[in-house]
């Protein structure tokens, strides 16, 4: 696909300073773009390239004094949300979009499906499911029995969603994601083995959510483990049974989430994050990576890291600290020597 700095000028509302005329085909970061290539400023340690790129179309920040180059540059005044409107364009112009159900799915004669929704072939929709119009279920997708999803929803090849689970309009599920398998619920016995306790729940996805491949959401005990809206999952979570996760929280990948945890509105929780279950985390709390999180956050807007996390500026007092910590040992050591010195003096 090509497109000229007008077009994109007008799609993203910005202000050329160059040639309007420019043209590109292609995509790429502003070191190693080529003739041809539309590239983006952003992060300031890039800034660098700007005057050597030859990128033939660049979207820079509106302030930024530009260098004399033969680059066409479109002033803007978020360059990142920008880039992001640009790339959802010539994805939905670049996608396929199947519609109707392929021969070697199966689609049980109780399920409904929706008007221009996609069943893909190796696809199981079980008794009663229901999927909505314009959705994608593409091919190993497995849908048990009373499972519900909504309109424009897609889910990638090999996604399972277990019985009575709901997913809601416009979710992205991507492949290897497993909702609504059971809680790690266990009662240990006398005789030390364990009792298995059945998970008799569900999971409720609510709209505009997107959970990456490989991660599992739990169902509940009883009730139901939600994801509410607008929450954003990375690839390799584990959600236990009956976690509620807040609207338009987002969770990187490795992190894992305790039973019975409900995590607030606008949070942001760090890669390979741990929480312990039967907790509560507050509205816009940032969990650092690696965190360690065992009791719960009563106080919004505030920064947590390390194990066990504490306050972000009390951690980083904490890691400062801990580097000097050879040294401390080496001063005490020289000390202990001289007090050693003095007595044998004393005596």
């Amino acid at each position: 696909m090509v497109f000229s700095a007008a077009e994109i000028s007008a799609l993203l509302q910005g202000e050329i300073v160059g040639n309007p005329e420019t043209k590109v085909h292609t995509i790429a970061p502003i070191d190693k773009a080529t003739k041809g290539s539309l590239s983006f400023l952003h992060n300031p340690k890039y800034f660098k390239f700007l005057a050597a790129t030859k990128a033939s179309i660049v979207l820079v920040p509106k302030n930024i004094d530009l260098p004399e180059s033969p680059s066409t540059f479109i002033k803007l005044n978020d360059v990142y949300g920008a880039f992001s409107r640009l790339l959802s364009e010539v994805s939905e112009m670049q996608n396929h979009h199947p519609k109707g159900i392929e021969e070697g799915s199966f689609v049980h004669a109780s399920a409904r499906v929706g008007e221009n929704s996609y069943v893909g072939a190796f696809a199981y929709v079980g008794e009663n499911a229901k999927v909505g119009s314009g959705s994608k279920i593409y091919p190993g997708v497995y849908l048990g029995r009373n499972v519900e999803v909504g309109n424009n929803t897609i889910l990638y090849p090999g996604v399972k969603v277990y019985t009575n689970c709901k997913i809601g309009n416009d979710v992205i599920i991507h492949s290897g994601t497993v909702i609504g398998s059971d809680g790690f619920g266990f009662v240990p016995q006398p005789d030390g083995s364990f009792q298995k306790m059945p998970q008799i729940g569900n999971v409720v996805i609510y709209d505009d959510v997107e959970i990456g491949a490989n991660t599992t959401i739990d169902r509940a005990t009883f009730e139901s483990t939600i994801i509410n809206k607008g929450a954003k999952l990375d690839n390799l979570i584990q959600i236990a049974h009956n976690v509620e996760i807040g609207h338009s929280t987002a969770v990187a990948a490795q992190a894992g989430i305790s039973g019975s945890t409900k995590v607030g509105k606008y949070c942001l929780v760090g890669g390979q994050a741990g929480i312990v279950g039967h907790i509560e985390i507050a509205d816009q709390s940032k969990i650092g990576a690696k965190a360690g999180i065992g009791k719960s956050i009563k106080q919004p807007n505030k920064g947590w890291s390390g194990r066990p996390a504490v306050e972000h500026i009390e951690s980083l007092k904490m890691q400062a600290a801990n580097k000097q910590l050879p040294d401390a040992l080496r001063r005490l050591r020289e000390l202990e020597k001289e007090i050693e010195v003095l007595k044998n003096k004393l005596k």
